[in-house]
Parts: C-alpha cells; sequence; structure tokens
C-alpha cells in the first residue's frame, strides 16, 4: 500500500464525508490519551491533499491540552474521522483517521509508534 493514493472516508452514520490522497505506507499509532480511547490511526496530510465532501456545517470542534489540534467529530454518531491542525513549519495540516478511510485493510497496515504521551 505505499505511493499516494486518493480514498474517500467519513463518519459512521454518512453525515461527514471526504476524499484525501495520502500514503498508506505512513500511517502512525499515537498513545497520547485521546487517540488511544479512540483507537485512531493516523495519515497526515497537507490542507491541499484534503477535500471535505459533506457536513462541514454540522462537524463539533474538540480541543485539549495546548489547544493546538481540532479533534473534529459527527454529532450525529460521535466518530471522528479527521483532525486539524499545523505542522511545526506553520502548515496546516489534516490527520485522517485511516479506520475512516472505505474498504481499507488495517490489520494489512504498518503503522509506526509516536510517542504523544510523553509531549
Amino acid at each position: 500500500m505505499s505511493g499516494p493514493k486518493t480514498y474517500t472516508g467519513g463518519c459512521h452514520c454518512g453525515e461527514v464525508r471526504f476524499e484525501v490522497t495520502t500514503d498508506l505506507g505512513k500511517v502512525t499509532s499515537c498513545n497520547c490519551s485521546i487517540c488511544e480511547k479512540r483507537g485512531a490511526l493516523w495519515s497526515f496530510v497537507p490542507a491541499e491533499s484534503f477535500a471535505l465532501r459533506a457536513g462541514e456545517e454540522a462537524l463539533k470542534d474538540y480541543q485539549f491540552g495546548k489547544k493546538s489540534i481540532h479533534h473534529l467529530f459527527c454529532p450525529q454518531c460521535g466518530v471522528g474521522a479527521f483532525s486539524r491542525g499545523t505542522n511545526p513549519q506553520g502548515n496546516e495540516m489534516i490527520a485522517v483517521n485511516v479506520r475512516c478511510l472505505d474498504e481499507i485493510d488495517v490489520a494489512a497496515l504498518a503503522p509506526a509508534a509516536f510517542d504523544g504521551r510523553s509531549l
């Protein structure tokens, strides 16, 4: 699964839908408090590689800690399919929850561990 490809995805109820171009050979598993509870696996992409197709007006925002990441979720089903923030260079980034991509076998992925708990 290496190399960038375009995928569709969204929340459980379908109110939030998106399209993203990403390389699933570079998936991250974070051990911070929210990622562990969510069971999220992340693919980080520049904002221009992500297009929200439905549900923007419905999204709810949750922030904690340093409040630097917008953990967006669908208020209908509660699923957090992606988050928004900036990278250390100040560029807008999207963290896509790979578990929310359509027709992806997450067992075939090899996520790299990230120690978010220590930040």
